[in-house]
């Protein structure tokens, strides 16, 4: 047993999690600091942490729960997704985290051998999910050179030329690993172009409250549209793994299938958790772009570190909590300069190579309060500065 015959080729030709190896990187580098994972430094409303502290007494909780989730949840959320998102024509189920409501989407949705398409730079995790249940046809388009959006014209040719049509095209706005956002005439136009070659369009709004420079996010709604959610960042709920679908009511079938794929990976998401979102969504939109104000600063401290890379090197942070940038032309292994900025100067970064992007890195701004980002700040311009002039000696 063990021996490559005996496992999964499904698995084996999975990328490794990227962030499964920057925490290994973390542990070998004492008093590292990260910028790498997409977490926010706040906890959930401590009203609603207040609320659920008792919970675990309550007999109920340890329980199964509705496969969709509990009802009281998917109301509220039925009816935040029409007052916030517009979106008057979803139903809801309830997940332990937007990762697993993608790899519902993907099994309910998807065969192995199908094509998909994603754009670069990609979300690692959604591209591992096609890989692991045999979608191993993925195309990948481009992004704009100046603003990393979504490159519609490619889209439309390729979904035409393709044969047999992609089943299925995935984009996150505002973006990781960059922080791009997609304003609401290319989301729309992007729609249009997956409705006319019949093929599905889900889109992750993981980072709808995180807008910034007074843009707005906006959904979109119809039968060939899969909306996913989240209440990790937005409510400091990364532990607790709560994500949502909101998935178009009239499509036939679609509610069944994803319910069999629910129940037999998590049944239901762990019901303490539900009831912490459905408190946290008490406290608020308002509770949340409250916390995300105080992210503009440490976007503003990790943009002028990374000012040693050029004028042109930095794209994105508009939206979410990255930016995107650049590595010179001759630091072609940017896993190799991630390691060398963790060991020599004790900050750490994403390759961007993980996410289809090589020669680039991820940073993220959410995980540190503004104190601990400045400090941050300064290791990652003192590195990037020796990078840049001296190389990595």
């Amino acid at each position: 047993m063990g021996s490559k015959g005996m496992l999964s080729r499904r698995a084996m030709d999975t990328d490794s999690p990227v962030m499964v190896q920057i925490q290994e990187l973390l542990k070998g580098v004492k008093g590292a600091v990260s910028l790498a994972q997409g977490v926010v430094y706040w906890q959930p409303p401590k009203s609603a942490l207040e609320k659920v502290r008792e919970l675990v007494w309550e007999p109920s909780v340890s329980r199964y729960g509705a496969d969709e989730g509990l009802p009281e949840l998917r109301e509220a959320l039925t009816k935040k997704l029409l007052e916030e998102n517009k979106l008057c024509k979803s139903s809801v189920m309830v997940t332990a985290g937007a990762n697993q409501a993608f790899v519902n989407i993907v099994l309910a949705l998807c065969d192995a051998g199908d094509s998909v398409v994603m754009f670069a730079p990609y979300y690692f995790n959604s591209y591992m999910s096609f890989q692991m249940t045999g979608v191993t046809d993925i195309l990948v388009g481009p992004g704009d050179p100046d603003t990393l959006q979504p490159d519609a014209d490619w889209l439309e040719k390729t979904l035409r030329e393709s044969k047999p049509t992609p089943k299925l095209v995935t984009i996150v706005n505002p973006g990781n690993p960059s922080g791009t956002y997609i304003p609401e005439p290319l989301l729309k136009k992007i729609s249009d172009i997956c409705k006319n070659a019949g093929c599905w369009l889900v889109v992750d709004n993981t980072y709808e409250y995180f807008m910034y420079d007074g843009l707005k996010h906006s959904c979109i709604e119809a039968n060939h549209i899969v909306n996913i959610f989240s209440f990790s960042k937005a409510y400091g709920m990364m532990g607790w793994r709560v994500g949502y679908i909101a998935f178009p009511s009239e499509v036939e079938g679609i509610a069944q299938q994803l319910l069999k794929i629910q129940d037999n990976i998590p049944i239901c998401a762990s019901l303490i958790s539900q009831r912490l979102a459905l408190h946290a969504m008490e406290a608020g939109k308002q509770w949340v772009t409250d916390q995300v104000k105080d992210l503009v600063k440490n976007r503003e401290l990790l943009a002028d570190a990374l000012s040693p890379l050029g004028k042109d090197a930095v794209k994105g942070g508009e939206g979410a909590i990255y930016l995107w940038a650049k590595l010179p032309e001759k630091f072609v292994d940017d896993f190799k300069v991630v390691r060398w900025l963790a060991n020599k100067h004790g900050v750490v970064l994403v390759p961007g190579s993980s996410c289809g992007g090589p020669g680039y890195v991820r940073i993220s701004f959410g995980g540190l309060v503004e104190k601990d980002c400045r400090f941050a700040a300064e290791r990652l311009k003192r590195g990037l500065e020796e990078l840049v002039n001296d190389g990595m000696s």
